[in-house]
């Protein structure tokens, strides 16, 4: 389950609309719960796009962003728990390439929150997460709540 602090699902909402009609990205910082697979995001944190060529349908986060969004969150004693995108005018369902991407990273263990925001004709018109596990990616519940430590 992902669970989101209302801040956070604004700050996804206002980057990946302004970013409209390119893939916007970002990282969701927070803390896993042990034994639960349950990730709380107290902060959505923006990250540059490097596809120029395909932002249409394309992302490839920042890796200087990735870095530095790490170091903030370990300074606030939180982790990296997931990964946002946007899919412009497309569902929010994994791609293809987004799952073989995913797939090189996690290979055999369970990934982060991977969360898919569809952005239609400029404004989010739906929201999923999905967590790859075995190289197969399996939809995730969201819940809206403040962010408790």
């Amino acid at each position: 389950m992902l669970i989101l602090d209302p801040g956070a699902e604004t700050a996804m909402n206002d980057h990946t609309e302004s970013g409209y009609p390119r893939e916007a990205c970002g990282l969701l910082l927070g803390r896993f719960t042990a034994g639960t697979g349950m990730r709380r995001v107290a902060e959505a944190r923006p990250a540059a796009n490097l596809n120029l060529e395909r932002a249409a349908d394309r992302y490839e986060l920042d890796p200087a962003d990735f870095l530095r969004l790490e170091q903030e969150a370990r300074a606030q004693q939180l982790e990296v728990v997931g990964v946002y995108h946007s899919h412009p005018d497309h569902p929010s369902r994994p791609s293809e390439t987004d799952r073989l991407r995913a797939a090189e990273v996690w290979q055999d263990s369970e990934s982060w929150s991977y969360l898919i925001l569809e952005v239609a004709s400029g404004r989010v018109a739906s929201r999923r997460s999905w967590v790859l596990k075995q190289g197969v990616f399996a939809e995730e519940e969201i819940q809206i709540l403040p962010f408790r430590p």
